[in-house]
């Protein structure tokens, strides 16, 4: 019905295009669903850099989890698409694309020098059926361990010296007799679901991971020691968690460890905006790294595209805009301000924190990445996936084995 609809008003949307005087500044329309501080003040540095270019930014702002790929949808089929626009799924560039309203940006991120300082991860997340039609904006890890470097000294535990998640774990018993929460957790299936998938790509590397993620799962990794060890990590997070945790946000996690209740959490790097945000110091205050002895990092690229099929000076403007918004100087300030790393491994050293420096080293490791499940992964294979481990996150009397039967359950039901 989606496709039907779009293609019914394409033609009536390209056909309605009135014609642009001729001018250098024009009027962008950028519809995002951005609202925090931290992205709010990231958003304000990309629009300085459009303003800079001699045009202007007008927000069009949706809030989070208002159903961002109808609204966009929406939005183009009304006959006023907004010329640049926040989305990371393939399927809405694919449904662009037969429209004739996709923008191929390959040819012209080699023009400007930006394809080869991309990281390869982004390159591979930013293109769709071959082309490059994504912008990389702000470059995530979803695994980093943040801590509290207060409560550490107190504990007597220094998290910086652990090689692996099993050195890790064995120092539970010294933070929980130091009176402290280990690992703060919070008890939704996102949470749980990123918990795995990083410590999956962490512990069993790009080969394990892809298998199971990928776009054609295979389920024969399901009952392999690798996937095994990840559900046992999980478990071990599990018998961590207070009651509180219950059904509690990630920000509100992440703050139990600011507060010094817990020693700290692993979630994306987004982690960072709570503590800049209560006036801590990276490297000072808190310590940040990946996951200890890490064989890979799930990496999500948040991007924008640009809608193709437009007038030839509204065309021009919008390549402003990409341009400006890959500067590595642009890119790097702000990432800063995001709590992110610039996709750029030429991005300007000077807006990176200790943080940073632990991603971009990270990012720097040839095969160390692979893709956050998103940008991979059937979606209802990956929510069958989070079904599962929640459950078994929920519930103490499950096993390995349940996880493993959960898979091969759902897996059939799917792909069967």
């Amino acid at each position: 019905m989606q496709k039907r609809v779009l293609a019914t008003m394409a033609a009536a949307l390209l056909m309605g295009a009135a014609p642009v005087a001729s001018s250098l500044a024009e009027e962008l329309i950028v519809y995002h669903g951005w609202s925090s501080k931290s992205e709010v003040a990231a958003l304000n540095v990309l629009q300085e850099a459009l303003n800079a270019k001699g045009h202007t930014w007008k927000d069009l702002a949706i809030p989070h989890n208002s159903g961002v790929n109808v609204s966009l949808v929406n939005l183009v089929t009304g006959g006023e698409p907004p010329n640049a626009f926040v989305n990371s799924d393939p399927g809405v560039f694919r449904d662009l694309q037969g429209l004739g309203l996709a923008r191929d940006l390959t040819d012209y991120y080699s023009e400007i020098g930006a394809t080869e300082n991309f990281f390869p991860i982004i390159r591979e997340l930013s293109t769709v059926d071959g082309k490059m039609v994504k912008i990389p904006l702000f470059m995530h890890i979803d695994g980093m361990v943040y801590w509290n470097k207060d409560v550490a000294a107190k504990a007597g535990v220094d998290p910086a010296a652990w090689t692996s998640v099993d050195a890790m774990l064995a120092d539970f018993p010294a933070i929980k007799a130091a009176g402290f929460v280990p690992a703060a957790v919070g008890g939704q299936a996102f949470q749980v679901g990123y918990l795995f998938h990083a410590m999956l790509a962490a512990t069993a590397g790009p080969e394990i991971y892809n298998r199971l993620y990928g776009a054609e799962p295979d389920p024969a990794v399901f009952d392999t020691p690798e996937v095994r060890k990840a559900i046992e990590i999980v478990r071990a997070f599990s018998n961590e968690a207070t009651p509180e945790s219950e059904n509690r946000p990630w920000n509100e996690t992440t703050n139990t460890v600011i507060a010094g209740q817990a020693l700290f959490h692993i979630m994306g790097d987004w982690m960072k905006g709570e503590w800049l945000a209560a006036g801590k110091v990276p490297g000072v205050d808190f310590g940040c790294e990946v996951i200890p002895g890490t064989k890979a990092v799930s990496v999500t690229s948040d991007a924008m595209g640009v809608l193709g099929g437009q007038p030839e000076a509204i065309d021009k403007a919008e390549l402003d805009l990409v341009a400006a918004f890959v500067d590595p100087v642009v890119s790097a300030r702000a990432n800063q301000q995001k709590g992110s790393t610039s996709p750029r491994a030429d991005a300007s050293t000077e807006y990176q924190d200790d943080c940073n420096k632990a991603a971009m080293a990270a990012l720097s490791v040839p095969n160390g990445q692979v893709a956050n499940p998103f940008n991979i992964t059937d979606s209802d294979w990956h929510n069958a996936i989070w079904t599962v481990l929640y459950d078994f996150w929920s519930n103490k009397s499950q096993t390995a084995d349940d996880v493993i039967a959960g898979f091969a359950e759902n897996y059939e039901a799917i792909f069967g």
